[in-house]
């Protein structure tokens, strides 16, 4: 097994919307992807929402353009959307399983690919743009971690930042969201931005996989830095083979209007092609890529689908999450423990933990009547037994003079003798 392909964690979800998920993929700042297959055992990629971030309104609305924009674009250099949750609890999307590394991946364990793979690379994220910018969005956040390496190509993935043509880079605190290394100009300095963004991004993806290296600096280098550089610094394309400079060079401009059109560069690939060494039929990558991919290495060995388990219980003020952490229930999650131990008096469904909040509050059922039948019977032999027992002695204080002299008489009238 591969190391993009790890088991279930103890506390992992067995099942999100119906996908039933078998193993993990990967997981980053937003979340946890999860290999996962639909009823009819077709694999998926089901990215399940951090716990945290779906308390976050800012970011669920990024999530909610991210399923929105994903739906939109169906083609054959993107992943195809299967299903969303994004208001379930956790929010999830899943799409089909690309199998296959991330080019950043690809090119940090392998090394940079070959000039005619970048060409094909380029044909493929061409198409790619150009089916996300026919229905008027803008990726924004197009990098080699946002690129999956296919045996039939590659495939862009995350609109996670994406935008309509209309929209802008800045969120409403007017902070730039991207990522430094490969943003466009305008993009680093919060300016409105156009498909022509994209393209920028375009040359830099390209400059890495054929150097290793994005052209304005990228890890280690303070990010800071690398946003000045690509707003005022010339890319560094030293290592850049000489045939593939002067499409990077176009795609580089500072200045959007002089960037090529994403038609543009799927013309100038096609021109290019027959340059560069023949693709096995049914191939997309030359073969030297090809065998990569296909080596043990890169090909991931996939769990098959099995039965569905039940995931461990676990108690929701410890909920345990990817990473290790803990995180407070939210005080909605606390109201939702305690509050249906109503419905369970009223006899409706209540989780375990939350019914037996509700029967140690109420008590048995059978108390209260066996307690007052035992004191009506404890009452009835009392007064059964006074009933049926002798008249008792007078008390001392009825021994008065007025007593004395009415029991004389009646002692008279009765003729039984007085003692002196």
């Amino acid at each position: 097994m591969v190391a993009f392909v790890e088991p279930l964690a103890e506390h992992d979800p067995r099942q999100v919307g119906g996908f039933r998920l078998q193993a993990r993929l990967g997981a980053g700042g937003m979340g946890r992807v999860f290999l996962g297959y639909s009823p009819g055992g077709r694999p998926v990629a089901v990215k399940v929402v951090h716990p945290d971030l779906a308390r976050d309104p800012e970011f669920m609305q990024r999530f909610r353009r991210e399923v929105a924009a994903a739906q939109s674009v169906s083609d054959a250099y993107t992943a195809a959307v299967v299903g969303a949750g994004p208001d379930d609890s956790p929010p999830w999307l899943a799409t089909t399983f690309v199998a296959g590394p991330s080019l950043a991946d690809l090119v940090t364990r392998s090394g940079p690919l070959p000039e005619h793979a970048v060409w094909r690379l380029a044909g493929g994220l061409a198409e790619a743009l150009q089916a996300i910018h026919s229905h008027g969005l803008i990726h924004r956040d197009l990098k080699p971690g946002n690129i999956l390496i296919a045996a039939d190509g590659p495939r862009v993935i995350d609109f996670g930042i994406s935008r309509t043509t209309e929209g802008t880079v800045v969120t409403a605190t007017h902070t730039t969201i991207g990522t430094p290394a490969y943003m466009s100009p305008e993009q680093a300095q919060g300016n409105p931005v156009g498909p022509a963004s994209d393209v920028f991004s375009l040359g830099s993806v390209l400059t890495f996989a054929a150097t290793g290296a994005a052209p304005f600096g990228s890890s280690g280098t303070e990010m800071f830095a690398i946003a000045y550089r690509v707003v005022n610094g010339e890319p560094d394309l030293s290592r850049v083979p000489a045939s593939l400079r002067p499409v990077i060079d176009a795609c580089l401009a500072k200045d959007p209007a002089a960037r090529p059109a994403v038609s543009q560069l799927m013309h100038d690939v096609a021109d290019r092609a027959p340059a560069y060494p023949e693709v096995t039929p049914g191939r997309f990558w030359p073969d030297q890529v090809a065998a990569v991919l296909e080596s043990s290495a890169f090909t991931p060995v996939l769990p098959p689908p099995a039965p569905l388990t039940p995931v461990p219980q676990r108690s929701p003020a410890t909920e345990a999450v990817a990473d290790g952490q803990q995180y407070a229930p939210t005080e909605a999650a606390v109201g939702r423990l305690y509050a249906p131990a109503e419905a369970a008096v009223r006899g409706q469904y209540a989780p375990p933990e939350v019914a037996a909040v509700a029967k140690w509050r109420r008590g048995p059922r059978w108390l209260l009547p066996t307690a007052l039948g035992i004191a009506v019977a404890v009452g009835a032999a009392i007064a059964i037994v006074l009933a049926l027992s002798s008249s008792p002695k007078p008390p001392s204080f009825l021994n008065t003079p007025g007593a004395s002299a009415s029991a004389s008489g009646t002692a008279a009238a009765t003729g039984t003798h007085q003692a002196p």
